[in-house]
């Protein structure tokens, strides 16, 4: 779609959600909620004991017919909605935890899934703090492009980003299931071949929970990033793959000790692509892209941990070269 589109369609659903958002007195991201419900709805207005009013209606009509004849691709729409909620988080204070996984790091999971699964199976994809959806939408949305058969699973326990999820995800036609819950609590799901995450940095409150875990902390709270780490390799299939966006100093913190337990019983280490600096606003921010592997009939300890560190992702040439020097080191040790 060419720019113009995208700039066009941006506005006026812009336009659309404030609309709504003024109509129904409602947050941003509730409004857009609504509005991505409308469009699934054929883009028909939602009127409820007579809200909005008729003038507001009328409005919204003309924005979603001038929409409706903008045909948009799957991916073009989960763009659209990365540029709608990047622009909410402008005016609604996000958490750290909450914001959207740029897309340039999303490509980078969409190439490493492509690397370390069977081109001949449902890939099956795990994301338990899927927030918005955004890191998960742009993997099955890009290996779908690819010709990919994939299905997604998607666990947050915040009822907000869920529905942002779930709306964009059923705008888009993703093969995703969302699940409302904790993500350290059982879940119900047949064994996954992948796991992904930006795994939210902080503690978990409850602490008889975090002991079931090897990577918890025996006194106080245990680092969320650590347990949630854990748990989603508890539901990958043996030899199956984690990739986790997490700090890069992981192996230096105050609870670095109890997770090395953990990934020295459980998982292999199997390498560490380091984030360009420029993506953090300083070095405590810093994060990387982990890559774990569960033990299995198949699966060893790699000869050589892949570590990289990327310079740059303005420059088409650093990406080609991550690309070469993954392509070289999964040839050599997996």
């Amino acid at each position: 779609m060419s720019a113009e589109k995208m700039e066009t369609s941006f506005h006026l659903t812009v336009e659309a959600i404030q609309l709504l958002q003024n109509a129904l007195e409602s947050s941003f991201f509730d409004s857009y909620v609504e509005t991505i419900e409308n469009f699934i709805d054929h883009y028909q207005v939602r009127v409820i004991d007579g809200v909005p009013d008729e003038a507001t209606v009328a409005r919204l009509q003309t924005i979603y017919e001038e929409l409706k004849a903008v045909s948009l691709t799957a991916e073009e729409k989960r763009k659209l909605a990365q540029l709608l909620l990047l622009k909410g988080g402008q005016t609604e204070r996000l958490q750290a935890n909450h914001q959207l996984t740029p897309d340039s790091l999303g490509f980078l999971f969409v190439y490493l899934i492509e690397q370390l699964t069977n081109t001949n199976d449902t890939t099956r994809i795990l994301d338990l703090s899927v927030g918005m959806g955004n890191l998960l939408l742009t993997v099955l949305l890009n290996l779908q492009l690819a010709k990919r058969q994939v299905e997604g699973i998607g666990v947050d326990i915040d009822e907000t980003l869920l529905a942002i999820a779930a709306a964009t995800g059923e705008w888009t036609q993703a093969p995703m299931h969302l699940f409302h819950q904790d993500g350290l609590q059982d879940l119900l799901i047949e064994p996954m071949d992948i796991a992904i995450s930006d795994l939210p940095v902080g503690y978990y409150p409850q602490d008889e929970k975090a002991g079931q875990f090897v990577s918890a902390a025996p006194e106080g709270h245990s680092y969320a990033h650590h347990l949630l780490m854990e748990q989603a390799m508890n539901y990958v299939k043996p030899d199956g793959f984690g990739l986790f966006l997490i700090p890069s100093n992981f192996l230096e913190s105050d609870q670095s000790d109890y997770l090395k337990n953990w990934l020295k019983e459980k998982v292999y280490l199997q390498g560490m692509i380091q984030l360009p600096d420029e993506l953090f606003k300083n070095t405590h921010s810093r994060k990387s892209i982990l890559l774990l592997q569960n033990k299995g009939e198949t699966s060893q300890q790699a000869p050589e941990v892949l570590l990289v560190k990327l310079a740059s992702l303005k420059e088409p040439k650093n990406i080609t070269k991550l690309f070469e020097q993954f392509a070289a080191w999964k040839a050599a040790n997996l």
